[in-house]
């Protein structure tokens, strides 16, 4: 009796061939090295794109994908990685090595808190980190250490309350928690200083009445706007920007 062939645990999926990546090479307008494999359903990270490895932008988007290898980490020059819409379960440690990364998105997953490793604090250089649509509970406490993070998306995740790690993101300007069980009770202190380029300092004496009134007036304007809380509203965003520099300008929420 002859048996049938074993079958193999490998996902299915489109594979790619070097001589196809090498075709998916594009220069965006800025002159970076981009790699869009996105929506070509791949399943399994393609090994070939590793003599690629010297591109700046690498995107992933929008397929099967349940693993990323350690070998991301060869990717030494990538500014940018977009693996948004895959089926990723967990993002590997060696991610932390990409020190030049400035976006990361990882949008529309399976991720969980458990799935993020604590490396993601050694991407001391990222600005833009979208976690959104997943199904994180919680952010691993050396996100704190992103000092230069300017937009996080955590929306449709399973957040309770917002993760104390950031409140020490000195730079972050955009933040979006909306579809979270977060309740209305424990909604989170921001920073209210606005902070502006120039401040000018005068004595009541040398303004002119006119000047004194409007100071006056602006002054209980800016007092009213404070003791209200609605600078929390305008700290979370309907979306994030897009990571790469081909459409940075025209996409509002990453899908």
């Amino acid at each position: 009796m002859v048996k049938g062939k074993k079958k193999s645990n490998e996902p299915s999926g489109r594979k790619i061939t070097l001589k196809m990546a090498k075709n998916a090479l594009k220069v965006t307008v800025d002159g970076k090295r981009r790699l869009d494999l996105s929506n070509m359903a791949i399943a399994t990270f393609p090994k070939c794109i590793l003599k690629l490895c010297d591109v700046e932008e690498l995107d992933l988007s929008r397929n099967l994908l349940k693993k990323i290898p350690d070998t991301i980490d060869k990717f030494v020059n990538l500014r940018s990685l977009d693996l948004h819409s895959n089926h990723l379960e967990q993002v590997p440690a060696a991610i932390g090595r990409l020190h030049n990364l400035y976006s990361l998105n990882l949008c529309n997953n399976h991720l969980t808190s458990a799935g993020l490793p604590h490396e993601l604090g050694l991407l001391r250089n990222l600005r833009v980190l979208n976690l959104g649509m997943n199904r994180i509970d919680t952010l691993p406490p050396p996100v704190a250490a992103l000092k230069e993070l300017q937009e996080l998306g955590l929306f449709n995740n399973l957040l309770t309350h917002l993760p104390k790690c950031i409140q020490n993101l000195p730079k972050l300007q955009r933040l979006n928690v909306k579809a979270n069980p977060i309740p209305p009770a424990q909604s989170p202190e921001v920073d209210r200083i606005q902070r502006v380029g120039c401040l000018y300092l005068v004595r009541e004496d040398c303004l002119c009445t006119d000047c004194l009134k409007r100071c006056k007036e602006e002054r209980e304007k800016l007092d009213s706007r404070m003791s209200a809380a609605s600078t929390l509203k305008k700290s979370i965003f309907a979306g994030l920007i897009t990571p790469n520099s081909v459409a940075q300008e025209n996409q509002a929420i990453w899908r």
